[in-house]
């Protein structure tokens, strides 16, 4: 095994055997990749997002929507270009890798490992609550014990498809992505014609004093306060590039299906903020609840038949994203552990050519995080008596969720930036119609919502405990993996041969006579 030195990292030469148990398998059309991004994201819609209500009424969290939406159409144009200009696996962390070095590449991958381990605990949350509300007409009547045995069900059930072939993946995610879409024009046809929306009930969060219900109940910090769930509409978009190399024609497909899911996400968001908020009790009801569309179709349909079976078909939309989202983070600790990043056994991949380890692991990781976080939340209920409604389990992962997004967002759009100005030469076979000015505003958007994850007093020791993870892994790095890396990762293979030519670029210029 032969090694080579960059500055700052030592690289592996390794055999042919190793990548071969380190293969995946091209699949996926522009339409698979569409139900994917949309699919990922889409339990945005189901649940998470209503914090934001009681954090910052119904205009703070329209107002905070708004600049999240620019900001994730400044980055999903942003990578529309990178995909297809480097097409891998790693996605963000192939991006940073290339233009900030194998420690940009790291921490960029990091955060986002983050943020997809942690994402799937989030929902399988809501999942729970969904259940319970279908189960218990009060869910407040479900024993405690049966929120984990949900959570338990989910993961092994979406993990064994994951592993099964991304084939089975993939055709699984269309199929629940549309049914969660059919749900929700069911719900906002339903809110219309039956009269149950009302836009008086969009303002029934208590203000503060000095301030308007009917305007921003919480001032200005309102609107700050809800942009981690506002985010919650759009988070996950991202994850499409990760499945570069399972495209069939990536450079063709991956802009495509990036652009037409953003879209689609921003006409469901508009129309769930609007009209889910506007039913039953009004915003601060919904906002209270852990299964608002369950609380909206009760409103709508009553609390017969057709609600329940409309709520057991909501559960569709938290299973796309749920679905979706372990194919993520299986990717990315596939990515960075077949570059040597992460330890390399988490790459293996099995007869199916899926990263198996990962999603394990993945799994493991986000459903003890959750049990950790649920157990907190019980004693600290137990020793005060009660807690602000608007922190849960739920909004607490989101929350932390939602930090490592944000960290990973800058540093792709600031990739953006130096790739545009250090590698023009770089084939872009799609180019952002936003250019470098899209991409800096999205970089300041993302740096706004990362300071507003520390907005909220109760959110900051999970944000905290993700920044000393962060911490952990640099130290991972520069100890031990930046010494192992694998020169034949074609995310690495691809940032080594531009660096090389780079160099002998500079070596060629003419030394300028002495005087």
């Amino acid at each position: 095994m032969s090694k080579q030195r960059t500055e700052l990292a030592h690289y592996e030469e390794v055999g042919q055997d190793y990548l071969e148990k380190r293969k995946l398998r091209p699949s996926a059309g522009w339409v698979l990749l569409w139900a994917l991004g949309v699919g990922a994201v889409i339990s945005g819609d189901f649940a998470g997002w209503q914090t934001g209500l009681l954090l910052g009424g119904f205009w703070g969290l329209a107002a905070a929507t708004l600049l999240m939406a620019v900001m994730y159409v400044c980055m999903v144009f942003t990578i529309a270009e990178l995909s297809s200009a480097l097409p891998h696996a790693g996605g963000f962390f192939s991006f940073t890798r290339n233009a900030l070095g194998p420690l940009g590449g790291f921490l960029c991958g990091l955060t986002d490992t983050i943020e997809y381990v942690l994402t799937p605990a989030v929902i399988v949350y809501y999942i729970g609550g969904y259940l319970n509300a279908l189960v218990y007409q009060d869910p407040n009547l479900a024993p405690a014990w049966l929120a984990p045995v949900w959570w338990v069900v989910a993961y092994g059930v979406f993990v064994a498809i994951n592993i099964r072939g991304v084939e089975l993946t993939l055709k699984i995610g269309l199929v629940v992505t549309a049914l969660a879409i059919g749900v929700l024009v069911v719900f906002y046809v339903g809110a219309l014609a039956t009269g149950a929306f009302d836009a008086e009930l969009l303002f029934t969060v208590e203000a503060d004093p000095g301030h308007s219900q009917r305007g921003l109940p919480h001032g200005l910090f309102g609107v700050f306060a809800s942009l981690p769930f506002a985010i919650w509409f759009y988070l996950a978009i991202e994850q499409l590039p990760l499945a570069a190399e399972e495209s069939n024609n990536v450079v063709r497909d991956m802009p495509r299906a990036l652009l037409l899911g953003i879209g689609t996400l921003l006409v469901l968001s508009l129309l769930t903020l609007v009209l889910n908020s506007g039913v039953g009790g009004g915003a601060a009801t919904i906002g209270n609840s852990d299964a608002p569309l369950e609380e909206g179709f009760r409103a709508v349909f009553g609390l017969g038949a057709t609600s329940r079976v409309l709520g057991l078909v909501a559960l569709t939309g938290l299973i796309a994203s749920f679905h979706t989202i372990i194919y993520a983070y299986g990717r990315v600790l596939f990515a960075l552990s077949r570059a040597g990043y992460f330890p390399r056994w988490i790459s293996i991949t099995g007869r199916q050519q899926t990263p198996w380890v990962a999603l394990i692991l993945g799994a493991v990781v986000g459903l003890g995080c959750a049990a950790a976080i649920e157990w907190t939340q019980v004693q600290n209920t137990s020793t005060t008596g009660g807690e602000p409604s608007a922190i849960t389990t739920g909004s607490v992962l989101l929350n932390m969720a939602v930090f490592g997004a944000v960290i990973s967002y800058a540093m792709v759009m600031i990739s953006y930036i130096v790739l545009r100005i250090t590698r023009p030469e770089l084939p872009r076979p799609y180019r952002s119609p936003l250019g470098v000015p899209g991409a800096v505003i999205g970089a300041m958007l993302s740096l706004l919502a990362l300071a507003a994850t520390f907005s909220v007093t109760q959110f900051r020791p999970g944000v905290w405990g993700v920044a000393v993870f962060l911490v952990i892994g640099l130290a991972w790095f520069l100890c031990y993996s930046r010494h192992h890396l694998v020169a034949q990762a074609p995310e690495e293979e691809v940032a080594l041969l531009s660096e090389a030519h780079q160099e002998l670029s500079r070596d060629q210029q003419p030394t300028p006579p002495t005087v």
